[in-house]
């Protein structure tokens, strides 16, 4: 509730902004202000009133909180001796957090109207007033700009991690796969070796072996019933051979490229009564060669997307700047972002002119720009999937790079305002409207520019950076 003041020129000049002014400014504060008490948890603002009044702590405190999806989110708060609310020359209008009251709560109050008869009393509190909106904007900023790589750093290390698990999966798969045939392996040999006495027989299969390896080849891409009706003749076959169980082996057999042709070359040099065993022998040596070959598959993958991590994140190197290739900058983003990509069925087009200059820069600032640029490409992608092109030119002493998508476009009064920071057109809670304010700036500091044109179905960025130039 708002209450006649009954406050004092000393009780006022607690307010650290107001401290050390003369007795005249003072009193003129008091007269044209007013008082609200409030209990704890009281409300002094709600989402959606108008901002209409500067708010100095007398007593208490006030914490703020950001509104989304039902919770409240702690932003900051407004302790005894400080000012909060709405400041000389700031263009705040609309009030978008709840405040409440911390304990009971006495507001010193002053109402917008009254600032330009504030500037002729007292240029100096308005001059105060400024620096202090100066600052509370730049921590904003800060704030936001933390909150957006942390948002960024989230989604990244959830695609990561998804694309860290396929390959470690398939590790964990084909060691449990391996250690059960190594347990096998002695059996096998043993049995091998008890139907195939002659020596010079069992030497000339063993020896085929690794021919038959180096010949076999992995099958292509089948239909089940194609694979089924494969499967089922070289059953037939190895039933044929004397194999019972056939139809055990020839799965395995066929998936690492053994086939019919190739079994019967190495029928040749055994008795038939040996067939059986050398063929249950040979299916799991050749399974176990291919399952070395996934273990290692896989374990490359990890260390290329290790690889792309450390690219990416600049961490091996120092800060500054330096020669970088673009090409490849752009290349361990969209590797980064990759099950993103994947996830919304993006068309992804890499257009990369051959023998582009190097520029000079800071590889994990421009990453960051690439990140930016194409999360929010993705984000304007329909759920179904769309197309997603970059493309690189040299056009004279400029490496231009374009990110171009087919999505449904920004619209014309929106395009004026995109890079202006905090200006946003998602959802409360979807982004801070700092991303593209934070690309142009990583921009402008290499001394390049960011631009931006788009229509219904287009929407296209192109960064322009200049071409490092020749050590003297």
């Amino acid at each position: 509730m708002s209450e006649t003041l009954a406050l004092t020129t000393t009780e006022l000049a607690t307010i650290t902004a107001f401290a050390g002014l003369p007795d005249d400014v003072l009193d003129w504060l008091l007269a044209h202000g007013e008082q609200r008490v409030l209990a704890d948890g009281g409300s002094v603002a709600q989402p959606g009133d108008p901002a209409e009044y500067l708010m100095a702590v007398l007593k208490g405190g006030i914490q703020f909180y950001l509104v989304q999806n039902g919770t409240r989110e702690p932003r900051f708060r407004v302790e005894k001796g400080q000012v909060s609310g709405v400041l000389p020359y700031s263009r705040l209008r609309i009030i978008s957090g709840l405040g409440a009251a911390v304990g009971e709560t006495v507001l010193y109050l002053l109402h917008r109207n009254h600032f330009p008869a504030l500037e002729q009393i007292s240029p100096e509190l308005i001059q105060r007033l400024v620096a202090l909106m100066s600052d509370r904007a730049r921590d904003e900023a800060r704030g936001q700009e933390r909150d957006d790589k942390l948002r960024a750093l989230g989604k990244l290390s959830a695609g990561l991690a998804h694309e860290l698990n396929n390959p470690a999966a398939a590790i964990a798969r084909a060691a449990q796969a391996l250690a059960e045939r190594a347990a096998a392996k002695p059996q096998l040999l043993r049995e091998l070796i008890d139907q195939c006495p002659d020596p010079a027989a069992l030497c000339a299969f063993t020896a085929l072996a690794v021919p038959l390896a180096e010949h076999a080849t992995p099958q292509p891409h089948l239909s089940p019933l194609q694979r089924s009706e494969q499967e089922d003749a070289l059953a037939d076959w190895l039933a044929g051979q004397g194999v019972a169980n056939g139809y055990r082996l020839a799965p395995g057999l066929l998936e690492t490229g053994l086939t019919e042709e190739l079994l019967a070359t190495a029928a040749q040099v055994l008795p038939v009564a040996a067939r059986p065993a050398a063929f249950a022998w040979l299916e799991s040596q050749q399974g176990t060669l291919q399952l070395i070959r996934d273990v290692q598959e896989a374990g490359s993958r990890i260390s290329k997307l290790v690889a792309d991590v450390k690219t990416y994140s600049h961490m091996d190197r120092a800060g500054g700047f330096e020669l970088l290739d673009v090409a490849a900058g752009l290349d361990s983003t969209l590797n980064m972002l990759g099950f993103e990509l994947r996830q919304k069925n993006v068309r992804l087009t890499r257009d990369f002119a051959p023998g582009l200059p190097q520029i000079r820069g800071q590889v994990s600032s421009l990453n960051q720009v690439w990140t930016n640029l194409i999360d929010n490409a993705v984000d304007a992608l329909p759920a179904q999937g769309g197309e997603l092109t970059l493309r690189t030119r040299q056009e004279g002493d400029f490496v231009r790079v374009f990110l171009i998508d087919n999505g449904a476009g920004i619209p014309a009064d929106v395009l004026p305002h995109i890079f202006e920071p905090f200006y946003t057109t998602k959802q409360a809670g979807a982004g801070s409207g700092l991303g593209l304010d934070i690309a142009q700036r990583i921009i402008r500091q290499h001394d390049g520019r960011l631009e931006v044109s788009s229509w219904p179905g287009h929407t296209e960025f192109c960064a322009w950076l200049p071409v490092a130039a020749p050590l003297a």
